[in-house]
């Protein structure tokens, strides 16, 4: 992009931004962007930047309290994320929102166990608490499929309590994957070369079965908690498709990452078919990465037969769903340099020039929201494929381009955008000694 034409879109962006000071006001322009959409999907520039997260909730919290919300569905386990909906609906024995998330103990645990989602569940659980008696109170959903092992047991727990006999049945089908110690990438490896027959056909035949059952089990007596029932059948379904993405892994990653996605799509298909009452279809807030929440047909991804929950929502519902993204410029970051690493705050290198990041920099705003669905001629240029950047929970900065970049068009990709200049990492709560001591500065041992 030529230079006079940078300048111009520079102008242009800093000219259309609205900026973000702190007012409760702020947002005002988003929520009218909003209007009556029923799912509003808010993405992560990183899964672990405060800034993304605090400044969501707030989002969030406005889409609750005044175009009634009555769900927020996030990149998580759904049985882990479950334990948290039944504390901020005063459904459980958990004391505090701190115990509430303590399911989330596996890598990358400071997605969900961080002080600024510990801040949002405490407003969450306040907020259903002050409503009135009969009114719907807001859950927390997980569309993630990660938690094959975690959602058998729910299964079985559940059927030993109300069939014993399709307990048996169920266990039987399901043993198929005890040989593999719980090591799902074991099963993958096992089933992708041949070495041991899948478990397929056991997983369909266990939710056919759970399904064909459930107005059987929504009559016995104690157990006809219609949400208790669907969160049980959920887990069945999750098993079934986290025993396809499983055994997708060594086939290619977009293969892998369409079932994932399309399993995180059908969650929220199945969930707002859950929770919509007569006349009164359900609104839902959802939380996952860019990477996800952007539609995919306007990226790099796309291009490579990737398919995202963005791009699934748009196609479904059209009008209905408006997408948000987050972008920053530099800053800190808590992530891992490996899977399964301990948690680093990192420092975050300066964006790439030629990235969406890099000319939000030169407005010199420190953060601005800027729709993008105006179709001013001033942000025109914007449409122009640019790189982009994306840190999940590993970050490697020595790869920064192959890592962390990909080709976009912003305005196909997001209806909205957040630019927050400078961020800095989200707080775990289990913070270590390593973390606190934070990443060494590129030029250590030398103050150059």
């Amino acid at each position: 992009m030529p230079d006079a034409t940078i300048i111009n879109l520079v102008d242009g962006v800093r000219e259309s931004a609205f900026q973000l000071t702190g007012a409760a006001a702020d947002y005002d322009p988003l929520l009218n962007l909003i209007g009556n959409a029923r799912f509003v999907l808010i993405g992560e520039a990183s899964h672990g930047t405060h800034e993304f997260y605090e400044q969501r909730a707030e989002i969030t919290k406005r889409l609750i309290c005044e175009k009634g919300f009555t769900a927020v569905a996030v990149e998580a386990d759904w049985p882990d994320a479950y334990r948290v909906n039944r504390y901020v609906r005063n459904m459980s024995n958990d004391p505090t929102p701190a115990e509430a998330l303590a399911d989330f103990h596996r890598f990358p645990n400071w997605m969900w166990r961080n002080t600024d989602v510990l801040n949002f569940v405490n407003w969450l659980r306040e907020h259903n608490d002050g409503l009135p008696e009969n009114a719907t109170k807001v859950g927390f959903y997980g569309l993630d499929l990660y938690s094959m092992y975690a959602s058998i047991e729910v299964v079985l727990k559940y059927l030993e309590q109300v069939d014993p006999e399709a307990a048996r049945c169920a266990r039987d089908r399901y043993s198929c994957f005890e040989h593999f110690g719980e090591d799902a990438q074991n099963y993958a490896y096992a089933t992708s070369f041949g070495l041991t027959p899948s478990c397929e056909q056991e997983v369909i035949n266990q939710l056919w079965e759970l399904q064909r059952r459930t107005a059987e089990y929504a009559q016995k007596n104690g157990y006809s908690d219609a949400n208790e029932l669907f969160y049980v059948e959920q887990n069945a379904r999750l098993v079934k498709n986290a025993e396809a993405y499983y055994r997708s892994m060594f086939q290619g990653r977009v293969s892998s990452w369409n079932i994932r996605d399309r399993h995180m799509a059908e969650t929220l298909d199945q969930l707002v078919a859950h929770l919509a009452q007569p006349g009164n279809p359900a609104k839902v807030v959802v939380w996952e990465h860019n990477s996800h929440l952007g539609d995919a047909r306007a990226t790099d991804m796309g291009l490579m037969g990737e398919v995202n929950v963005g791009q699934l929502v748009r196609e479904r519902y059209g009008r209905d769903a408006v997408l948000i993204g987050f972008t920053t410029y530099t800053g800190t970051v808590t992530a891992a340099s490996n899977w399964g690493a301990t948690a680093e705050l990192k420092q975050v290198r300066s964006a790439l020039p030629g990235s969406y990041e890099a000319l939000f920099h030169q407005t010199t705003l420190p953060q601005f929201l800027l729709l993008l669905q105006d179709e001013k001629p001033e942000i025109a240029g914007l449409g122009e494929s640019l790189l982009e950047r994306a840190i999940g929970v590993i970050y490697q900065p020595e790869t920064e381009r192959i890592s962390h970049y990909f080709y976009a068009r912003l305005p196909e990709q997001f209806d909205a955008v957040i630019h927050i200049d400078d961020t800095k990492g989200v707080q775990p709560l289990d913070r270590t000694a390593h973390w606190e001591m934070g990443e060494a500065p590129e030029t250590f041992p030398f103050a150059v």
